[in-house]
């Protein structure tokens, strides 16, 4: 195993637990997306009173979405679930073109969190239409984001693509006009392959103007691949249904470091921690540090810690409120 980090610390004097090395990885954490959508949350509160519903979990993390029920949010699935006069926020995700429309329609007041890095894919798959262009999405079927991004364009105009076998599957021509975009929490190097492929066998396809992936989310997977093969274990605090939370363990596992993926530390199984000497721990974008704070706090529980930060690059994205919210 590879040791660019200093090794493991002797035991002190006096404490009878075996020495734990822990490499915290930076970035880590909240994004501005994220950040933003849980402090427009808090701001319609706080404008319009309890409660405030919210379309969908604002983020992926349980505690986050317990944290806004507390204040006074309604999380709901669908609009119908909202009566017409009382305040919904449409999550960080981002929603189809129906929702707000619906919305409007029942002269609803909604306040749209929609990460604004998820918003300029929006924008793109809108001008990628207008140029006639058929538009191959790279993406995971399913997802909040890909079904929000999807209803964007007119039906049968948007293809997912989730594998580079699907790509072989596909049934166009060299003639055809095609362009493509991604999801923006995605693997930065399974999305390479596919786009890759994309571009073998569609030589005319026409890329996106910038990365769609975001920033946070490469920081994060560059990160761990930092850590990753200096640990025995990889610690990734996130939810289930998180994509980039999924991608941070796939990152660790592919350079051959088991890693787990838990949402609080009393998930964490002490027995993970037998013959390990080096643990690295990070989470996902929406995991807050609180949650990283409490895995150190139960890992020092049964080890003496020794804490190193591993700074891979400094973020200072922010994002603006809507208006409404802040008028």
């Amino acid at each position: 195993m590879n040791a660019p980090f200093p090794s493991t610390p002797a035991v002190s004097d006096g404490d009878p637990r075996l020495p734990l090395k822990l490499l915290i990885a930076a970035p880590r954490g909240f994004c501005a997306g994220v950040d933003r959508a849980i402090e427009i949350v808090e701001r319609a509160l706080q404008k319009y009173g309890a409660p405030v519903y919210v379309r969908h979990e604002i983020v992926h993390n349980r505690y986050v979405v317990d944290s806004l029920k507390a204040k006074g949010a309604i999380f709901v699935e669908e609009l119908d679930e909202v009566p017409d006069d009382a305040p919904v926020v449409f999550s960080a995700h981002g929603v189809p073109k129906t929702v707000p429309a619906e919305a409007e329609r029942r002269k609803m007041l909604y306040v749209d969190a929609t990460c604004p890095l998820v918003s300029k894919v929006h924008r793109q798959a809108e001008r990628q239409i207008e140029k006639g262009q058929h538009i191959l999405f790279i993406g995971h079927v399913g997802h909040p984001e890909v079904i929000g991004t999807m209803g964007q364009v007119p039906e049968g105009r948007i293809t997912l693509v989730e594998t580079v076998e699907d790509v072989a599957k596909l049934e166009f021509s060299p003639d055809d006009a095609l362009s493509y975009l991604s999801q923006t929490t995605l693997s930065v190097d399974d999305t390479r392959d596919i786009i890759r492929a994309l571009e073998e066998r569609f030589p005319q396809i026409v890329a996106p103007k910038a990365e769609d992936i975001c920033y946070a989310t490469s920081n994060r997977q560059a990160a761990v691949k930092q850590i990753a093969a200096s640990c025995d274990l990889v610690l990734v605090i996130g939810a289930p249904n998180s994509s980039n939370s999924l991608r941070l363990v796939e990152v660790a596992d592919r350079m051959g470091t088991n890693a787990r993926l838990i949402q609080r530390a009393d998930e964490i199984d002490p027995s993970w921690l037998e013959g390990v000497g080096t643990v690295g721990l990070t989470a996902g974008a929406s995991a807050p540090e609180k949650l990283v704070r409490e895995v150190v706090d139960r890992l020092s529980d049964w080890r003496l810690v020794d804490e190193e930060v591993i700074t891979t690059a400094e973020e200072n994205m922010i994002f603006k409120l809507p208006r409404q919210l802040t008028e």
